[in-house]
């Protein structure tokens, strides 16, 4: 899987070794990792760039996110520019994994509900487990999907349920179903 990262280069700051981290884990698993604009630009070069230099980068970048499997964006540090960054990926109907490691998440999509987007809090602990669940969640995206109706009741229940566990109500679903094929006791043929 071809994953890019994106984060804030002012922020780098402040988070770099989060930054690092992320992407050693992304690595770790075998994971195709676009980085380097992150990691290695400075804010000087970004300021002293050309327009020229600035449209090339532009498509460059939609290159990088029509290429992915998923986007993650470590978004500790406040950015327009990644905010940009995560609106066009799902655009292009990319899932995408928001990153925070303190305070709050980010005001404009922490509260947006959808299957392509999850907004997580993490540690230096945590952050490999909720990559796995992440990168787990876009593979269950590719496989074959199942709609049904349901009741608002029912409704209710699984978005208080995903937000309370912090997993998507796929997640959810998909545990009860395979706890469900593990419990039962396969009966015999008559």
């Amino acid at each position: 899987m071809k994953i890019y990262f994106t984060a804030s280069i002012v922020g780098k700051r402040y988070y770099l070794s989060n930054y690092q981290k992320i992407i050693g884990i992304l690595k770790a698993k075998n994971l195709e990792v676009i980085s380097d604009h992150i990691i290695n630009t400075t804010e000087t070069q970004i300021r002293m760039e050309k327009v020229e230099e600035r449209i090339k980068f532009q498509k460059q970048l939609e290159k990088w996110l029509n290429s992915c499997d998923y986007v993650v964006a470590e978004t500790s540090f406040p950015s327009i520019s990644v905010g940009y960054e995560i609106s066009l990926a799902l655009h292009y109907g990319k899932p995408v994994l928001i990153l925070y490691c303190e305070g709050n998440p980010p005001s404009l999509l922490a509260q947006y509900k959808e299957a392509n987007l999850i907004c997580r809090q993490y540690t230096p602990t945590s952050v490999s487990k909720i990559i796995d669940d992440f990168t787990q969640h876009v593979k269950e995206l590719e496989d074959t999907k199942f709609t049904f109706v349901i009741t608002p009741e029912i409704s209710a229940f699984l978005t208080k349920i995903s937000i309370k566990e912090k997993i998507p109500k796929s997640v959810y679903l998909r545990q009860l179903i395979e706890e469900g094929m593990r419990n039962k006791i396969p009966t015999e043929a008559a």
